[in-house]
């Protein structure tokens, strides 16, 4: 029986990916060797890693604009220490937006360098809705924020202008809406949630904004060694930029991200509108910030819960619970979830009306 997979990360892959690998496991370009065992610095090997990079530049529009993609190691959270590390002058500062627990860890790892001004929070509100209405500070030397904050269901629907460099943690919606990616400067995200498996981390940056905050950086943190060494450093994480690649090809073939877009917002309509039709539930997050990859809610009445999750256990859903920060339900539907499979959850929401 096909599984309704909701999880938050690692998440859902499309199916003609886990076929591509599959195969790959056992042998890999008729080489009669495994993906999992082909050397790093093979030539089948290094045209991979040459393909996503490339590939990754061109799903975002980033190609020819000075920008270099890496596929390394160590998840978003070591890049929460990266960034700084790589951007954050001796005696200069950071600005960051407080829009989740991801957030938060950013900051923390900041602060471990520096001045870091978190420029607005929505902690109080248990990160219900994303801040708005703050300045950025004109001598910071980058701003940070997180597009979509996957534990809260919550994204950010455009992003503050500014003339310092833009960092952005985007693990949970990269590749899943049309933006103009050449307004931020560094962007980071762990495949897990919507680009492959766990074990690699993608990192697109503007080569121009490296080497200039005056720090001596340990070399496996150092972005621009990362980029002389064509992502080979030390030896990657294979199979995990290998899955991504077939993942951005998925992407490619579906007509790019326009058409991921596309489909995404029918999936997040589709099942928003239950939520808010059904007197049964409620959503956790602000209706203008809500995210259209996490979707986070709530039953009216905890009585209900048994039965619930009784329903959506029978009809082979998976992973919905919610994190304990916000409680009830997180449906994460990312790129390879299809609207069938949202429309099951529906279904099941519909019927717990007739149980109760």
């Amino acid at each position: 029986m096909k599984k309704h997979n909701y999880s938050a990360g690692p998440s859902i892959l499309p199916q003609e990916v886990f076929e591509k690998a599959s195969k790959a496991i056992l042998n890999f370009n008729d080489s009669g060797l495994s993906i999992l065992e082909i050397s790093h610095r093979s030539k089948d090997f290094v045209a991979v890693m040459e393909e996503a990079r490339s590939l990754a530049l061109e799903l975002l529009g980033l190609q020819g604009k000075g920008y270099q993609a890496l596929f390394l190691q160590g998840g978003a959270s070591t890049a929460f220490l990266m960034a700084p590390y790589n951007l954050l002058k001796e005696n200069g500062k950071a600005a960051y937006l407080d829009s989740g627990t991801w957030a938060t860890a950013a900051i923390k790892e900041a602060k471990l360098f520096g001045e870091t001004i978190v420029v607005a929070s929505s902690k109080d509100d248990n990160y219900t809705h994303i801040p708005k209405g703050y300045e950025i500070p004109a001598d910071a030397d980058y701003f940070h924020c997180t597009s979509n904050n996957t534990i809260f269901g919550t994204q950010m629907k455009e992003f503050p202008a500014t003339n310092i460099p833009v960092v952005c943690d985007m693990s949970s919606d990269i590749f899943s809406r049309e933006l103009d990616f050449s307004k931020f400067d560094l962007i980071y995200a762990g495949a897990q949630k919507n680009m492959g498996p766990a074990g690699t981390t993608l990192v697109v940056v503007k080569e121009e904004i490296l080497g200039k905050n005056g720090r001596t950086i340990p070399s496996m943190l150092d972005y621009a060694k990362h980029i002389k060494a064509e992502s080979m450093y030390n030896t990657p994480p294979v199979f995990s930029v290998y899955v991504s690649l077939l993942t951005l090809q998925w992407i490619k073939e579906k007509g790019g991200i326009a058409a991921v877009e596309k489909l995404n917002n029918a999936k997040a309509e589709l099942l928003y509108a239950e939520i808010d039709r059904n007197p049964l539930f409620k959503g956790a997050a602000a209706v203008e910030d809500r995210s259209n990859m996490n979707v986070t809610f709530l039953l009216n009445n905890p009585d209900h819960t048994a039965t619930f999750d009784a329903l959506w256990k029978e009809a082979n859903i998976s992973g919905l619970p919610g994190h304990r920060s916000v409680g009830g339900y997180r449906a994460s539907i990312y790129n390879a979830m299809p609207i069938e499979s949202v429309q099951v959850l529906v279904d099941v929401m519909k019927a717990l009306e007739t149980k109760v």
